[in-house]
């Protein structure tokens, strides 16, 4: 059994959790979350708590079931408090503006890199070279975020570039450090 599908995710109040056959809706007070269920995981729910079961022992099935307990634990977490990334901007005249729905990223091109803001993510600029990224749906916060420091990665050297706020870049001696 595993140990992560196993466990008991407690319903908290103000969320709603419906399932369908194969497919789970969670509405809470931040948004509504779906989620298509494999077709041998059964998703329960019992006295405010949600089980999440197997029908068969098959690899697949098995790698399945802690997956789903915890796409469905993050879908709870994330429609009463949403999911955030911090990202940084280091380097000189490196900046982010929020424009709309939308960011603006200065980070060294010819020309400013727009990005835009999907249905259910909000973009915060508290700084000039702070972005958070938040949103209840925990796969799409951290994909967005990634697709914000794929603009410009942190090089080695000095450091520019855009890093998560908790990130440890490990910079590299340069020519003189070889002389």
């Amino acid at each position: 059994m595993s140990r992560i599908g196993k466990q008991l995710i407690d319903i908290p109040t103000g969320v709603t959790v419906i399932v369908n056959s194969n497919e789970v809706t969670v509405t809470g007070p931040k948004g509504e979350l779906k989620l298509n269920v494999a077709p041998k995981i059964n998703v329960e729910i019992k006295d405010n708590q949600v089980f999440v079961t197997r029908v068969s022992e098959d690899k697949k099935t098995r790698s399945n079931h802690g997956t789903t307990r915890a796409h469905i634990n993050n879908m709870i977490k994330g429609v009463v408090t949403p999911w955030e990334k911090t990202l940084e901007i280091k380097g000189t005249g490196y900046k982010a503006v929020l424009m709309g729905n939308k960011i603006r990223l200065n980070v060294g091109y010819i020309h400013p890199v727009d990005i835009e803001a999907p249905v259910g993510v909000t973009f915060q600029v508290p700084e000039d070279t702070k972005v958070i990224v938040s949103g209840c749906n925990k796969t799409v916060v951290g994909q967005v975020a990634s697709n914000i420091r794929k603009v410009r990665k942190p090089e080695p050297y000095k450091g520019k570039g855009i890093r998560y706020a908790d990130e440890f870049i490990k910079l590299k001696a340069g020519k003189k450090a070889k002389a």
